[in-house]
């Protein structure tokens, strides 16, 4: 009983959205163009359950492009309506299109000078009657056996808002670099935000040698870093090499004489490098992709190719960088 009533529900709600499709027309085209011509914002209004999918709608406009936010109508009546101007654009929610709240706000945003974009079930209603234009989210019955609680209509009215937002999303030729500068605490906006150079040890953080000390003063410095290596620099801070960690304790199996050679015996001569402008998902591809085994530093260098910081595996790993 329970799985049946469930696969009710979501059969109820996919049909709801199906019957949707027929109706992405030219009122829907009209909609689209109206807001990409839009000065202002969106100003996105619903009452209860219609107010909470106008929150996501206004969330979903916002993070693709579109400038948006989600006024509540009864808040409107008592001066919030003193955020919309002649510039906006009033994206209206209600299901039957009458509700009370809703009429209210109505004359004052006319008189504003807003357009109104009405999405509701009911083309005719006082709303739909009074809007510029009309998407019309009507199903034909709720997922509620009682027919009461608002399920499919607004599973419906959050996927047009969905198609909405999305062609916005394609007609504005918006972009993941977009997208991440309106998310930049998530993963994605740190893979395309987030650049080497805000992750690079640098400074006195930076570990380099000159080619005149030897391999046991580099393994001071390895340790005292922590970074697992050390850039090798000339006089003018350009990189001649680098020695790891690794290289040392291959060095180890072999005796300890090599310690007190010069670092540029034991150096890697043609180091992969970075520079600090790049993507730090870069880096990580470089040293996961690096051949024939991945390396866990990378030297940055400048156009001089002077050694101006290191990048380590974990300091990208630190920062969600995958």
């Amino acid at each position: 009983m329970i799985i049946d009533q469930a696969r009710q529900v979501l059969e109820a709600e996919a049909e709801a959205i199906r019957s949707l499709i027929p109706r992405i027309n030219g009122e829907f085209t009209q909609a689209v163009n109206m807001i990409l011509a839009c000065k202002g914002r969106v100003i996105v209004t619903g009452m209860g359950k219609s107010g909470l999918i106008g929150k996501k709608i206004a969330a979903t406009l916002a993070s693709t492009g579109t400038p948006a936010f989600f006024l509540h109508p009864a808040e409107g009546v008592h001066g919030d309506l003193g955020m919309v101007t002649s510039e906006d654009i009033v994206l209206a929610i209600s299901n039957s299109g009458e509700t009370n709240e809703i009429i209210s706000i109505l004359p004052s945003i006319k008189r504003i000078g807003a357009r109104i974009i009405a999405m509701t079930g009911r083309p005719a209603s006082t709303l739909g009657k009074n809007s510029d234009l009309v998407l019309d989210v009507a199903v034909e019955k709720e997922a509620c056996p009682l027919g009461l609680a608002p399920t499919a209509s607004t599973t419906a009215t959050l996927a047009m808002g969905d198609a909405l937002a999305v062609a916005l999303l394609s007609e504005r030729k918006f972009t993941p670099e977009d997208f991440a500068l309106f998310h930049p605490g998530g993963s994605l906006g740190r893979k395309l935000l987030l650049t080497v150079e805000n992750v690079m040890h640098s400074g006195d953080d930076n570990p380099v040698v000159t080619p005149d000390k030897t391999v046991k003063e580099a393994l001071f410095v390895i340790t005292a870093k922590g970074l697992g290596a050390t850039s090798v620099v000339d006089a003018d801070g350009r990189l001649l090499g680098i020695i790891t960690d690794g290289d040392i304790r291959r060095g180890l199996e072999k005796g300890h004489d090599f310690l007190d050679k010069p670092v540029t015996a034991l150096m890697t001569r043609t180091p992969r490098t970075i520079t600090k402008d790049k993507l730090a998902a870069q880096a990580l591809n470089m040293m996961e992709k690096n051949k024939p085994r991945p390396i866990t530093v990378l030297p940055v260098v400048d156009e001089q190719y002077r050694a101006i910081g290191m990048i380590h595996l974990t300091d990208l790993l630190r920062q969600g960088v995958v």
